[in-house]
């Protein structure tokens, strides 16, 4: 299994540097479609090569013209079987971070909650790729209040670390009536204001947690981005006074969501490249937003 793991990290590692190559050659045979098009001369960079590249646009079709990124690689299965998703803390959890766990493994549909124990990080991994899981959920705290969360997907990343504020569990609200039970039917999921390329690859690290639901599900998810805060709410709907009359109600748990940083990796790969981090001068650039607008 070691050695199974490691020859398809380098495979992967292998088509990643491939990807500049490919991007390259893209972009020539761009300038001569283009240039075949316009009537134009073609470019005298590419002259030798023009046989070779106008006989490869020749048999492409619209799914092989544009290259596949190494991003399309890491969810490449996605579509194929619902994701599988393993809930843990950090060592020696609270209550408070205990129970929000708790909520969080019937948040997650098909997830699975472990106590850490004494276990590494690495031990964790490896247990879950042989097990076939699909994420690693891991969640932090401070003082008894969850500060973080880190997403990672399986067997070869990415890893997105999230920063966790205003928690309300559903522990927390007196009033168990008015929000009462939390369904477990797959979620609808609504992405709000992922513009940007960076918000993009969010949206896509989150939707990947769920599996598809089906149409008639009364059960809603949403990630809402304002100003780089993604804030996350859980509701159900239901139609008492017929289909234009909606009731949404809350049933919790909420937090708001901070993304720092995204790694090309999984979570115990100290040496994974970065993808993306959150620097102290980007917090002073209050009229740039990185996800959405």
């Amino acid at each position: 299994m070691l050695r199974r793991n490691v020859r398809l990290r380098r495979e992967y590692l292998y088509r990643k540097s491939l990807e500049g190559k490919e991007r390259l050659r893209y972009e020539n045979k761009r300038k001569i479609a283009e240039a075949l098009q316009e009537g134009k001369p073609i470019p005298t960079e590419l002259r030798n090569v023009e046989a070779e590249l106008r006989a490869e646009i020749d048999l492409e079709d619209d799914k092989t013209a544009v290259p596949r990124s190494y991003i399309d690689d890491e969810y490449a299965t996605a579509t194929e079987k619902d994701p599988k998703i393993l809930l843990t803390t950090s060592r020696d959890p609270s209550a408070p971070l205990v129970q929000f766990v708790k909520e969080l493994k019937i948040v997650f549909p098909n997830a699975e909650r472990i106590n850490r124990g004494g276990q590494v990080i690495s031990e964790i991994i490896e247990s879950c790729r042989s097990h076939d899981f699909t994420d690693v959920i891991l969640v932090h705290e401070h003082r008894g209040v969850p500060d973080g969360m880190i997403i990672s997907h399986l067997p070869f990343g990415p890893t997105a670390y999230f920063g966790l504020l205003n928690v309300v569990t559903r522990h927390d609200i007196k009033d168990k009536k008015a929000i009462g039970t939390m369904s477990e039917a797959y979620p609808h999921l609504i992405l709000d204001n992922f513009n940007t390329k960076l918000g993009e690859r969010t949206a896509n690290i989150l939707k990947h947690l769920f599996p598809v639901p089906k149409p008639d599900t009364k059960r809603i998810l949403t990630f809402a981005n304002q100003s780089d805060y993604i804030s996350f709410r859980h509701h159900v709907y239901e139609k008492r006074g017929g289909p234009k009359s909606v009731e949404l109600r809350e049933i919790g748990p909420r937090f708001e969501m901070r993304l720092y940083q995204i790694k090309l990796g999984t979570m115990e790969q100290t040496e994974a490249q970065t993808e993306w981090v959150i620097r102290p001068y980007m917090n002073t650039t209050k009229k740039r937003k990185f996800i959405g607008d």
